[in-house]
């Protein structure tokens, strides 16, 4: 692929990104490709707790140990975000949401992704975060 063609998607995507106001517009620019997807370590105890440990390390700074987020940081408790598809968070780790400070984590193996997403899955909705997560986006 060229690299114009490359920057010029970026930029497009990037674009399209700080012009959505919705919450849930992230979800606008998922391919159905990645919708189809499904997490091969779904309810997997040993993948979760490989997952629990991956998002220690990469993830809870932004998104708080529990989860909850804070501030500009959105809570992954959300009803939206537990009931997403596994395909479409899969998407979202690998491309990011820079405009919303979300970087890609694509230099992640695909398997600690996916063992992030059963974590996060895991965890399941909790009481009050979804006003947190959507007023924070």
């Amino acid at each position: 692929m060229p690299l114009a063609f490359v920057c010029r998607l970026a930029a497009g995507l990037l674009a399209a990104a700080l012009c959505a106001g919705a919450s849930d517009s992230w979800l606008l620019h998922v391919p159905d490709s990645y919708r189809r997807k499904v997490n091969p370590y779904a309810g997997q105890p040993d993948a979760i707790a490989a997952g629990g440990r991956l998002f220690s390390d990469h993830c809870a700074q932004c998104h708080q140990p529990d989860a909850l987020g804070k501030g500009k940081r959105p809570s992954l408790r959300t009803s939206y975000v537990q009931s997403a598809k596994d395909g479409e968070l899969f998407w979202l780790l690998r491309n990011g949401i820079l405009a919303h400070g979300m970087p890609s984590w694509s230099m992640l193996p695909e398997p600690s992704r996916w063992q992030i997403i059963a974590y996060v899955k895991s965890l399941g909705p909790s009481d009050g975060s979804a006003r947190q997560g959507e007023n924070s986006r």
